[in-house]
């Protein structure tokens, strides 16, 4: 994860290694909104921005072949004992052209600068008809312009309109504190997918209580 010239993931591989699998109840959340939206099928998979390869066992457990592609050679050190991966950029995939029958990017589009140029490349390495799924943090209640510190209520400020990157953060122990992240807006996010040739087949909200901290969709080329 993170820019071409520098894998911003590098320097926190190891302390993400740790992190992701504390999740808990999260990483389960996020797991079972993977495996819902992609479903059960044959062939490779790739898992776009794999890190750690902490997502891998999910399409493995649905009869896809999870193939990991990352630019951050710290985590794939650990993503390299869950799936064959790949070192490369997720705006210049290291594939063919239709030649994907599925690609999943999870809890990895804050992490990347252009996340139009991912969906356009997505759009290319997909055979007609393949899948693709998205699951990331909610765009609309999660980011440094929302305050989780008071939950059930969660305030949001007008820093949604702020597509840069930043690091603040309600939780000082996080991602967005220690490696900072970009926010894609709603409305950005649902007409980057379709305008890069990906029609949304269903989209889903998930998160504990009222307030849903995920965000996914599927979408078919």
């Amino acid at each position: 994860m993170g820019t071409a010239s520098r894998p911003a993931y590098d320097a926190h591989a190891d302390w993400y290694e740790g992190f992701i699998f504390r999740g808990g109840d999260y990483l389960r959340r996020v797991h079972v909104t993977v495996g819902d939206l992609l479903g059960v099928g044959e062939g490779p998979c790739l898992d776009i921005c794999c890190g750690t390869g902490a997502h891998a066992s999910v399409p493995a457990g649905l009869g896809w072949t999870p193939v990991g592609v990352d630019l951050s050679g710290g985590q794939l050190r650990h993503a390299r004992g869950r799936l064959p991966v790949a070192r490369g950029d997720a705006v210049a995939l290291p594939v063919a052209d239709a030649s994907l029958p599925a690609a999943m990017c999870v809890l990895a589009s804050t992490d990347l600068p252009d996340y139009p140029a991912v969906l356009r490349e997505v759009a290319r390495v997909l055979r007609p008809g393949g899948r693709f799924v998205h699951v990331g943090v909610h765009p609309c209640f999660v980011g440094a312009f929302a305050d989780w510190s008071q939950f059930p209520r969660v305030v949001v400020d007008e820093r949604y309109a702020d597509r840069a990157r930043s690091f603040d953060s309600w939780n000082t122990e996080g991602v967005r504190a220690r490696v900072g992240a970009w926010h894609v807006p709603l409305a950005d996010l649902l007409t980057a997918t379709v305008a890069a040739g990906l029609r949304l087949v269903r989209v889903v909200e998930a998160g504990p209580g009222g307030v849903p901290d995920l965000f996914g969709f599927v979408a078919a080329r």
